[in-house]
């Protein structure tokens, strides 16, 4: 550890760190956290970090006990915060074994289901703990290396320590977008509201061939729809910017205003006798096109953005790559420190445990590829790719979250780079069909959790670092935190599926992971990638054209074409309600440059804006979990109170209109409110 260097609690002072109170707070935060995340990951196509509304949370929870301390706060929101980057490591692959075919809903809904996908979480959250293990020392004390969300979180931590957590605005937040759900789940507001306007049918002139062909047919029309009422989106929204809010509303300008209503123009006549004979409505011919032609182009362009982002990053991860090798040569052959701050779990037992878990590995994707002799050595093979991968991006995805923090971390990104490398040595090794395609996508949900999870570590190994916490046990911690998310994370996964597939049974949409309300973009992704390679299927001139669009993303300079293509692959009225909250956000931000706020009142408008953010999301995706469970539980019925009480399917949708005015206003006002004097101390930015 370097001299200069003093953390909030001295490595001499030792305080209750690692107590059973900690732990089960911190555990039922990270599953709370972890299921709120993989909601939000499902519907929206993005998580949000949980570093600090576990922070916030873990230090009220242990306000109810006299003799807290601030590593003891510290060990619960490292334990809490652990469960956002085991649920994010899923939505981005589970997903994919349902939408590629390779496991019916059935089976995902079985115990062979809840197995496998168990053993995934906790495969890839075990190795990514025990390669964060061997490289934090070096990672934590780079000066190179910012951590600025790390930074920010100790901040909370000891701006705590004077009494001021900000845990009321939380959970007020919490119980207003948690109600805004219950309502809409009863029918008693409207979610959303769209109507088609159908297009003249016409010739397309000097389209026609000479007497039998006398030109191109038209017909078909727009599909008008608003921003859902989602607390939740306008809290993404808000988090993440007017910017970048606008670059994925693009994405889905793109999709619904340009793509669909071109394509419903030109092949409407196909559909046009369908329509006729009562079988769809032109909504479901437009959300068709949506559904299995847009999304292939939004699934070429989000390829296309994932290797230009690892690109961009080339420096950085060759860096990353270099001290990943130097930090194992140091710890293999450095003492043990004698210092409590510089105590990681014994290297001896590192090692063992990777020798293991990669035994493990072995097995399991053998198992998974149906035990048959045939696919021994693709198996094999997929272990040792695991095994190397895996070190690599999870020092790659520690030394990212060091530059710009966990919440910008591009895990899909690296996950992809390895599924490509996976399914070309599957053909290779002639490992072809469902077998093929099981392993590529099995490799990758190893490979994304144990980034997910490195990341996540590191940044709180980091926090720990500042604040004066204990190594090894934030990382035993972090272990128990891993197993526990993975054995419970299944269930929130499953009952959101297994609800929306019985909802879309009964209201006549697509539903389950991949379908309307559930899109799962990234397992949609990797879903289309390993079938397309592995397996054949894939309609490669339409992933060509999106490759060619975010190339002229690229061209020019779209700060992140990414986030464009997910906003095509979404939904309108998600990425527009997105859109929404970042007006908010401008609308903030505008106020506080008008105003001349200094940097001290920025950052206490910022913080109390973040919080209230975060509570909206966990308030929504709690209930919105109730009501899949519901749903799930009564063959996809849910009550409509609306029609019950006051005879009418639901409300009009210009009630939600109010009620979105009214989350705007509360979103400026508290924040604002929270500016204080120009000469107080900053408060934690959480930004």
């Amino acid at each position: 550890m370097s001299n200069e260097f003093k953390p909030y609690v001295s490595a001499e002072t030792n305080l209750k760190e690692f107590t059973l109170r900690a732990l089960l707070i911190g555990l039922f935060l990270a599953v709370l956290l972890g299921a709120a995340n993989a909601y939000l990951g499902l519907k929206a196509g993005m998580t949000i970090a949980a570093t600090y509304p576990a922070a916030v949370l873990g230090m009220a929870l242990l306000r109810l006990f006299k003799d807290n301390n601030i590593i003891e706060e510290n060990f619960t929101r490292t334990v809490g915060s652990i469960g956002e980057s085991v649920a994010a490591g899923a939505i981005f692959t589970l997903p994919a074994f349902l939408i590629a075919g390779v496991w019916s809903p059935e089976y995902f809904g079985s115990f062979g289901g809840y197995l496998k996908s168990t053993v995934i979480m906790m495969v890839g959250g075990i190795v990514g703990i025990l390669f964060v293990t061997l490289l934090r020392r070096v990672m934590v004390e780079d000066p190179e290396l910012k951590f600025p969300e790390s930074v920010a979180a100790s901040e909370i931590h000891k701006a705590g320590r004077g009494g001021s957590t900000g845990a009321k605005y939380l959970f007020y937040a919490m119980g207003i977008g948690g109600f805004i759900e219950l309502l809409k789940g009863f029918s008693l507001l409207a979610a959303q509201w769209q109507k088609f306007s159908a297009f003249a049918a016409k010739l397309i002139p000097r389209t026609g061939i000479g007497e039998n062909f006398k030109g191109v047919a038209t017909g078909g029309g727009f599909l008008f729809k608003t921003p859902s009422l989602s607390p939740a989106f306008l809290g993404v929204g808000y988090i993440i910017g007017p910017r970048l809010a606008s670059l994925n509303f693009a994405g889905g300008v793109l999709s619904w205003g340009l793509f669909v209503p071109l394509l419903t123009l030109l092949l409407a006549p196909q559909y046009a006798s369908s329509v006729a004979a009562g079988l769809m409505s032109w909504a479901d011919v437009s959300n068709a096109i949506f559904q299995n032609i847009v999304k292939t182009v939004a699934i070429g362009g989000m390829l296309m953005s994932a290797a230009y982002t690892l690109f961009r990053m080339r420096k950085s991860l060759i860096g990353g790559i270099r001290r990943s090798v130097d930090d194992v040569k140091k710890a293999a052959t450095s003492k043990q420190a004698t210092l409590r701050t510089d105590k990681d779990i014994n290297i001896k037992f590192v090692f063992a445990g990777l020798i293991g878990m990669s035994l493990v590995t072995f097995f399991v994707y053998w198992w998974f590829m149906g035990f048959n002799q045939a696919n021994f050595v693709p198996a094999l093979v997929a272990a040792l790719v695991m095994l190397v991968a895996g070190f690599f991006f999870a020092a790659v995805s520690g030394y990212l979250v060091g530059l710009i923090g966990s919440s910008n971390n591009p895990i899909s990104g690296l996950t992809l780079s390895t599924l490509v490398i996976a399914a070309i040595l599957m053909v290779l090794l002639g490992a072809k069909g469902i077998p093929g395609v099981t392993a590529v996508l099995a490799v990758a949900g190893v490979i994304c959790v144990s980034a997910a999870v490195a990341g996540e570590m590191l940044q709180d190994l980091k926090v720990g670092h500042i604040l004066g916490g204990t190594p090894w046990k934030m990382q035993v911690g972090d272990l128990i935190g891993v197993i526990i998310s993975a054995l419970v994370m299944w269930i929130p996964l499953f009952i959101l599926n297994a609800g929306d597939l019985k909802m879309a049974a009964l209201k006549g949409y697509k539903g389950g992971f991949g379908g309307e309300v559930l899109a799962a973009p990234q397992a949609g992704l990797m879903a289309k990638l390993s079938q397309g390679i592995v397996g054949g299927e894939m309609v490669w001139p339409l992933i060509v054209v999106g490759i060619l669009m975010a190339i002229a993303f690229i061209l020019v300079q779209v700060k992140s074409p990414m986030l464009v293509c997910v906003g095509m692959y979404l939904s309108f009225e998600t990425v527009a309600a997105i859109f929404v909250g970042g007006i908010i956000r401008w609308v903030v931000d505008s106020l506080i440059a008008r105003r001349k706020y200094n940097d001290n009142q920025k950052s206490r408008i910022d913080n109390r804006g973040v919080l209230l953010a975060s509570g909206l999301i966990a308030g929504e995706a709690l209930i919105g979990l109730v009501f899949a469970a519901i749903a799930f539980f009564n063959d996809g019925r849910v009550p409509n109170l609306a029609e019950k009480f006051f005879n009418i399917s639901q409300p009009t949708y210009l009630i939600s209109v109010a009620v979105l005015l009214a989350l705007g206003y509360l979103l400026v006002k508290l924040p604002l409110a929270n500016a204080g004097d120009p000469d107080e101390p900053a408060a934690p930015a959480v930004m």
